[in-house]
């Protein structure tokens, strides 16, 4: 038997972060298997445009270099890829369970529905009441259907068992169906309703695998029922956790970003969100961290969001924390994810993302910084070879402190003509005693320098320093904040060196003017 699992999405014109975790479960279980992952779309929606709500979730997984086997852009034997497509199978299996008296037209309101379900809650028994339209003649129900009459078909539950599954992460599962509603399938118009449609979908694209979320498990009892009906083979069941947001017992949702935002787990994020999208041309509120985009947008590595989503709920052993995309191919097993709901952990992730990014080539982290300058409107569209270089440089010299390719833009004071400075900064390493006086002195010492290297600045300084009687340190802060306005960065040598020594020159100047001003 061939392994086939799929990934369902509605086209809301985002990818939640949740969602992804799930489909990386159901693609890593099919990749490990030799089997098969399927991309359907659920697009019951027809006020949605669906090719723009679209984009953006087959976007994420085109960047997390998740393919997909069949579905959309691919296309497959058990096509169409989208349920709005695929009325007709939807049809043919209603007018079957009809046909075969496994489902009815109900013709009841639905205030005697609400009153049948109050009255069974109550007394701990079966809504018999909801069945009286099956004691209908046909003459009276085609009477009800010459007449317009609203209806819905409902599914004829069998309510002298049980049912039972042998969930791959819960065990043994089983529930009554003597204490089950008899669920409504299909709409009178023909539009399906979620039980009934996604076992005629999963049925005919042969799933054999339905790993998702734990609040599926609720529709699991009426959809085995279906697969029976339909005479379908049952798949098997996997319900892995939620992903909780950290910090509460609640989901990740899209809707309590707001709340997000005051959180200490999610500040890390925030603060990223904050510095780069009004950088590169996005409101800060376009982006967040429920969303996949946010990830490729402010420049994480996929590696770095894979390894986080596949060690939130599974685990390959007590120890191991960083896995690559082969690793979790080779060791994923669904034995190994956890019942308990699972946080999402920004912290966690920044750390994953810091390990695969200093595992790249220095060219590698370059070629990912520079589309953030460009963007930023501090590279030009078609950088120069010394624009390249440059940026080679800043990389370089920054090491292990470029954690997410955007972080690049924080160091924006190599790229720009003006610079602004660090008010507290200034004041406390620039604008204080003789320090203007000593940058006016050492000036002429680096204006002189033949070769503009780290060793021979170094050299001059601490051979400026002796003679002035002083610590090379009060010049290496002045020096720093002068030629970069920023406290934080590289080595203050390396500073110089990429700045340039007639940009250095430049900069010491304004400084001087900037600390003996009025």
């Amino acid at each position: 038997m061939t392994v086939r699992t799929r990934f369902a999405p509605s086209p809301t014109g985002y990818m939640h972060i949740g969602g992804m975790r799930t489909a990386l479960f159901n693609w890593l279980y099919a990749k490990k298997h030799g089997g098969k992952f399927i991309l359907r779309i659920d697009d019951t929606d027809q006020q949605r445009n669906v090719d723009d709500a679209l984009a953006p979730i087959l976007q994420a997984f085109r960047w997390l270099n998740l393919d997909w086997d069949e579905g959309p852009e691919v296309g497959g034997d058990y096509g169409p890829y989208f349920q709005s497509q695929r009325s007709d199978l939807y049809t043919a299996a209603a007018d079957r369970l009809l046909a075969e008296g496994k489902a009815y037209r109900c013709f009841d309101t639905s205030e005697e529905v609400q009153a049948d379900k109050e009255a069974a809650r109550e007394n701990g028994t079966p809504p018999a009441g909801m069945r009286r339209s099956l004691e209908l003649s046909d003459a009276e129900i085609q009477q009800k259907l010459d007449n317009g009459d609203p209806w819905v078909m409902r599914f004829k539950v069998p309510q002298d068992r049980k049912i039972e599954i042998h969930d791959e992460i819960r065990g043994h599962v089983e529930w009554d169906a003597a204490l089950m509603f008899d669920p409504n399938i299909m709409r009178s118009n023909g539009s399906p309703l979620y039980n009934f449609a996604t076992v005629v979908d999963d049925a005919q694209l042969k799933i054999t695998h339905v790993i998702r979320a734990e609040e599926h498990l609720s529709n699991t009892a009426i959809q085995v029922l279906l697969y029976e009906a339909l005479g379908e083979t049952v798949p098997t069941f996997a319900h892995i956790p939620f992903v909780m947001a950290p910090g509460t017992k609640k989901k990740i949702s899209k809707r309590d970003v707001e709340k997000y935002r005051k959180s200490p787990a999610f500040k890390i994020l925030f603060d990223l969100s904050n510095q780069v999208l009004p950088q590169i041309g996005l409101d800060e509120g376009a982006l967040n961290p429920v969303m996949v985009e946010f990830y490729e947008q402010t420049g994480f590595l996929p590696a770095g969001l894979l390894n986080s989503l596949g060690r939130t709920g599974w685990s390959f052993d007590e120890t191991t924390e960083f896995m690559s995309l082969d690793f979790l191919i080779e060791n994923f097993s669904l034995g190994r994810v956890v019942k308990a709901s699972a946080a999402f952990d920004p912290e966690k992730l920044m750390s994953y993302q810091a390990h695969w990014m200093n595992e790249l080539s220095s060219d590698d982290r370059t070629e990912r910084c520079t589309p953030f300058l460009q963007k930023a409107g501090l590279l030009p569209a078609d950088p120069s070879e010394d624009d390249l270089a440059k940026v080679s440089k800043v990389v370089e010299s920054l090491g292990d402190r470029i954690k997410v390719a955007s972080d690049i833009l924080t160091y924006g004071y190599f790229f720009k003509d003006n610079i602004e400075y660090d008010a507290k900064a200034f004041k406390k390493r620039v604008k204080k005693g003789n320090v203007p006086e000593l940058l006016g002195e050492f000036r002429p010492v680096l204006a002189e320098l033949s070769e503009w290297t780290l060793e021979s600045i170094e050299a001059a300084l601490q051979q400026f320093a002796e003679s002035k009687e002083i610590g090379t340190g009060l010049l290496i802060n002045a020096l720093r904040i002068a030629s970069t306005g920023s406290p934080a960065g590289p080595g203050v040598y390396d500073c110089l060196v990429i700045v340039g020594q007639e940009t250095v020159l430049t900069r010491i100047d304004a400084a001087i003017e900037k600390a003996t001003a009025g």
